[in-house]
């Protein structure tokens, strides 16, 4: 397993972190998780790593909310988001590292600059062709963000949350989304052999946390405001790309 001590520092709040959006604070707010972890450690082996525990949460979260899914919005949103989550798989398959840094940290500097331009704006519908293309694409970001660093969350908020879903609704269907999407995540990090003794040991030691995250996401739903929780979250998803850029950069040169 991971023996470095400053992996465990970017990695413990980065997996609790990852446990309160799945609690209840929205699943973007796990976008943090594998740019905080890929500071110490190789960006596929951090996201390798953090497989096995999203697995346990979407255990729980899958259980809860299933029945409460929108089925339609599932439909539309599936197709695109495999077709992500396979181009993710090829890039991380044949990518050097310092291109995967550079992407991990152009991502992460995007989300930033995406939650900056669209936390005022107000929530619109669309439909038919329209709809259909806005989910086509929203999913394919989704699938292949969720993939490289398990942030899909923001792609999928943007398509959903236009739609004015029941919170419970949803909070159902970003769940059994991502629930499908992380199945299907395990095909890819099989092949290319990233389930191996020190990744599997490292998931292992940090399992416990994830159920600890998710509990302190239910408990701070009703006591801490969200937007100051995001805002924090972006911050260090900022400093964190900021950082992976220019590593990336750097080492390019």
């Amino acid at each position: 397993m991971v023996t470095d001590p400053w992996f465990y520092v970017a990695a413990v709040p980065a997996v609790l972190i990852y446990g309160i959006g799945k609690g209840g604070l929205g699943g973007a707010l796990g976008i943090v998780a594998v740019p905080l972890m890929a500071l110490t450690i190789p960006p596929v082996q951090a996201a390798a790593i953090m497989m096995p525990i999203l697995c346990v949460m979407d255990f729980f979260a899958v259980r809860e909310h299933f029945h409460h899914a929108d089925r339609r919005q599932l439909k539309l949103m599936l197709p695109g988001s495999i077709i992500g989550v396979t181009l993710a798989g090829l890039l991380m398959g044949y990518a050097s590292e310092n291109v995967l840094k550079l992407l991990i940290g152009s991502l992460s500097l995007l989300f930033c600059l995406q939650y900056l331009l669209n936390r005022e704006s107000k929530p619109t519908r669309s439909s038919g062709w329209r709809g259909f293309g806005r989910a086509g694409f929203w999913s394919l970001l989704c699938g292949f963000s969720s993939t490289t660093i398990h942030a899909g969350g923001g792609p999928a908020s943007i398509y959903l949350l236009p739609l004015r879903l029941e919170k419970v609704t949803l909070i159902a269907t970003m769940a059994v989304l991502f629930g499908l999407i992380n199945l299907a995540k395990l095909i890819p990090f099989t092949v290319l052999g990233k389930f191996d003794t020190t990744n599997m040991l490292t998931a292992l030691v940090l399992i416990p946390l994830a159920p600890i995250g998710v509990k302190l996401g239910i408990w701070l739903l009703h006591r801490v405001s969200q937007i100051w929780v995001y805002r924090l979250c972006y911050v260090f998803l900022f400093l964190s790309g900021v950082k992976l850029f220019a590593d990336g950069m750097i080492s390019g040169l």
